[in-house]
């Protein structure tokens, strides 16, 4: 629970920011940050590390969706979307910087309480608890779906009914073997090194969907085309549409929420921040955000012109049936998969918080409060992993829900409540339409998704 002056602090500077007409470079930087780091006897983060961490924080399982996605949208649909989302998610951290600035306020949980007390503060915790689950059962569907082709892959013969090419007995081994030992741990801090690793895989997975577009024929072995989507196959197949939409287009712009989301991570990095100003940090939040977009759109813009309409929502099962036993596809697979197991009991930590700051914040440390909800949130992502039929309905509904609430809804509502500025100010107008965009967009999405299911 935090102490009672760090609110009213915070408010005095609220308050004191709220009266200048004009900010500038010195005023930008935040005398608590400064503090912080004097303290730590550190001097920061220097600026390349922290577009470095950024990246890393944006990008995760949601490039594996982008291909299907742009092939509900067509190439310019696709394209126009991936940057409407980026630009909002960019002017939504501005947002979130100019609060932190002028609140002293280094957590988005706290940001929260600042804004509508507890119940802010509550709201924020659960939506980010939502969301990290909803992440970690993203990585669990690739892991339950890609281990059991990698495995076969190392093999020779048929082992058709083995227990160790079965997705979901792998799923649970890996988990109660690894993740949930790892996720235990009260620092987990080297797995910070290793997950930074991920990004270096993700850059590597983009050049081998352009490398392996060229070793894939077009139009699809018949084959493939009855057994994986029961209609013909033509020529017309490999013609790449401008436009495209149909009742899967529902996923494109939640899919791509939940690829651009490091709002949460925003504030904390900023905190680390060699000499950390608003400039300074918006700059680097712009060049990490463009870093993702030009990865994003390349591994889905060749990943389409490789599958075209019978891209899978799960962007490697495609190399798994055509390319079964190529070195560099396999090589690909288990770095996408090495990531993901190390990221997993990562992103536990920012979960784990979440739950015990809505239930247990005025409680000192137990281990076996702590162990219990390790164990009840594994049981949780693993129900989904195993219960949840496609990667695809992952990204929907946690991106329509609480990723559109993070990048858009909180920003937006944040603002609007505590800044002082003129209705009819660009920043207050700017924030209304975020605010309005995320509502409507995620409500629409979610409905339609959920019809599409009811349907079925």
């Amino acid at each position: 629970m935090e102490a009672p002056w760090g609110i009213v602090n915070a408010e005095r500077t609220w308050y004191v920011s709220a009266q200048q007409p004009e900010e500038t470079e010195a005023e930008e930087l935040s005398p608590l940050l400064s503090n912080e780091l004097y303290r730590q006897g550190s001097p920061g983060v220097s600026f390349g590390f922290s577009v470095f961490n950024l990246t890393n924080a944006i990008m995760g399982s949601g490039i594996l969706g982008l291909a299907y996605v742009m092939a509900h949208t067509g190439v310019l649909g696709f394209s126009f979307l991936l940057l409407i989302v980026a630009l909002l998610a960019s002017y939504s951290v501005h947002l979130l910087l100019s609060m932190c600035i002028q609140t002293a306020v280094t957590s988005y949980e706290d940001l929260g309480l600042f804004a509508f007390g507890l119940p802010g503060k509550v709201a924020v915790a659960g939506t980010i608890l939502i969301q990290n689950i909803g992440a970690m059962s993203s990585y669990l569907l690739i892991i339950k779906t890609e281990l059991p082709a990698a495995v076969s892959e190392f093999l020779s013969g048929d082992h058709t009914g083995s227990w160790y090419l079965d997705g979901q007995t792998l799923l649970i081994i890996i988990c109660v073997g690894i993740v949930f030992p790892l996720a235990l741990l009260p620092k987990i801090g080297f797995l910070g090194y290793t997950s930074s690793l991920s990004f270096f895989f993700m850059v590597f997975f983009a050049l081998v969907v352009v490398i392996k577009k060229w070793s894939i024929p077009c139009p699809l072995p018949l084959n493939y085309v009855e057994q994986y989507f029961q209609i013909s196959n033509a020529t017309d197949d490999c013609k790449p549409k401008l436009f495209h939409f149909s009742k899967e287009s529902v996923y494109a712009i939640p899919t791509m929420a939940f690829s651009f989301l490091c709002h949460t991570s925003i504030l904390p990095i900023y905190c680390e921040l060699q000499s950390p100003s608003k400039k300074r940090m918006q700059n680097a939040t712009h060049t990490a955000i463009a870093l993702s977009f030009l990865i994003y759109f390349i591994s889905a813009l060749f990943g389409y012109l490789t599958f075209y309409d019978k891209v899978a929502s799960e962007l490697l099962e495609g190399y798994s049936t055509y390319l079964p036993h190529d070195v560099v596809v396999m090589t690909v697979k288990l770095c996408i998969l090495f990531a993901v197991l190390l990221t997993v009991p990562l992103i536990h930590f920012p979960a784990r918080k979440a739950l015990m700051m809505m239930f247990f914040s005025n409680f000192p440390f137990s281990w076996t409060r702590h162990s219990l909800i390790t164990l009840a949130l594994n049981i949780i992502i693993v129900l989904l992993a195993l219960y949840v039929p496609d990667i695809k309905n992952v990204f929907g509904i946690v991106g329509s829900s609480t990723s559109t609430c993070l990048i858009f809804v909180f920003p937006g509502l944040f603002y609007l409540k505590l800044s002082r500025e003129d209705f009819l100010s660009w920043k207050k107008l700017g924030a209304f339409v975020l605010l309005i965009f995320g509502i409507l967009v995620g409500n629409f999405s979610l409905a339609l998704i959920i019809f599409n299911w009811i349907n079925k």
